[in-house]
């Protein structure tokens, strides 16, 4: 479209983390959402307040795609209906912003891949982890060559939260989410891949259910979920109201080779007392890790044990704390979809990638499969060539 013309956007499940839209909504800079779709009319008067009172509401997500007033939607509904409500979109001729993961099956991916090149439309994936300041640093490090030619990346992901996010309502059911080495580990598995350079083509995996399992207070099936973490639900087994159904892994150990021959692994664990995510990635000349989200170390120098002089070891901790807070996961929700904007108005190259997404959700199905399978090696189907190459010509190198 014109970069002069308005962008008009829509929103498939405008409540959570359809908040997302916040930022996209910049009528004198030329974007604005004209409408919100969502089944819960409470998340309306909170639209309203957002986009104004003539914003357009609706339960049904097929009503607002009729309209012919709008350019691109949000889809930012509960992982099982991402499929669903974004081959809707596309068909309606609309560009869309996919929250991730992309869909919960690699079938469903595919589908949504193909119905998008059929139709020269964009898709664009919310892999926000893309635009956190660590990553792009660990990033452009790697790629300086730092430490040398990466073979080596892990990531250990300290869930401390698990219990109040992912075991009190749909997600903690294999049939809404496939299991939370998908739905949680699609994040890290990409940032894997993007910091290693490289898609995994065979994986394996170890998980169980092992704690969530053994708390016996769980809501009835017609009430709501609990919503928010709170600090004060601890010891885990002493967790209140949790889904009547739990049946995904609360413990989940992946490993990945990967096209390129770098090997990772990945650790998620959702009763830990701390809440963080640490990444490693070990090249031929170094090592690089983050310690948190705002501060990255380099080691490029030989020593022994846990040697912090300047000569061994650097710190980077030049991230802007005014654009790391406020915000929400380090201010990287408003700068994926400032992006998203600009791609749809203008064109251009963008860091998110929509085979990347799948690839995360490729990666994290088969390794899913695995784990419930004692372990059984599992192979990740490529996608189709033509397909790759009309999403990766807008990728940056």
């Amino acid at each position: 479209m014109s970069a002069k013309s308005e962008l008009r956007i829509g929103v498939i499940g405008a409540g959570g983390r359809g908040g997302l839209a916040r930022f996209a909504h910049k009528p004198e800079q030329g974007s604005r959402v004209v409408a919100c779709v969502d089944v819960d009319p409470k998340a309306f008067d909170l639209c309203r307040e957002r986009y104004g009172a003539d914003i357009f509401t609706t339960a049904d997500y097929r009503e607002m795609l009729a309209r012919t007033d709008m350019d691109a939607v949000f889809v930012t509904s509960p992982d099982f209906l991402h499929e669903e409500h974004a081959l809707a979109a596309l068909a309606a001729g609309k560009h869309v912003y996919l929250e991730k993961p992309m869909t919960i099956t690699i079938a469903g991916c595919d589908r949504v891949l193909r119905a998008a090149f059929e139709r020269g439309l964009k898709l664009f994936c919310g892999h926000n982890m893309r635009h956190m300041l660590f990553v792009r640093k660990m990033r452009e490090l790697i790629r300086q060559g730092a430490i040398g030619e990466p073979r080596a990346g892990w990531c250990r992901h300290f869930v401390g939260y698990g219990g109040d996010a992912y075991f009190k309502d749909w997600h903690a059911e294999r049939k809404y989410g496939t299991g939370l080495l998908l739905q949680k580990g699609a994040h890290d598995i990409d940032v894997l891949h993007w910091l290693c350079g490289g898609y995994s083509r065979r994986v394996t995996a170890m998980g169980n259910l092992s704690v969530y399992n053994r708390v016996t207070d769980r809501r009835q099936p017609a009430d709501p979920p609990e919503r928010g973490w709170h600090t004060k639900n601890w010891p885990p087994l002493t967790q209140k109201g949790l889904n009547p159904v739990i049946d995904v892994e609360d413990l989940s150990m992946m490993l990945m080779n990967l096209d390129n021959g770098v090997l990772c692994s990945y650790e998620q664990c959702h009763y830990t007392p701390d809440g963080w995510r640490n990444y490693t990635i070990i090249g031929t000349e170094g090592r690089i890790e983050n310690l948190s989200e705002s501060s990255v170390r380099l080691f490029n120098k030989c020593s022994w044990g846990w040697d912090l002089k300047p000569d061994h070891a650097s710190l980077f901790q030049d991230f802007d704390a005014s654009v790391t807070s406020g915000e929400g996961h380090g201010g990287s929700d408003s700068r994926i979809v400032d992006e998203f904007v600009r791609y749809v108005r203008e064109g251009g190259k963008i860091a998110v990638s929509a085979i990347a997404a799948r690839e995360a959700v490729a990666a994290g199905c088969q390794a899913t499969e695995s784990l419930r399978n004692n372990a059984m090696p599992m192979d990740v189907p490529p996608v189709n060539p033509e397909i790759r190459a009309y999403f990766d010509r807008d990728l940056e190198s």
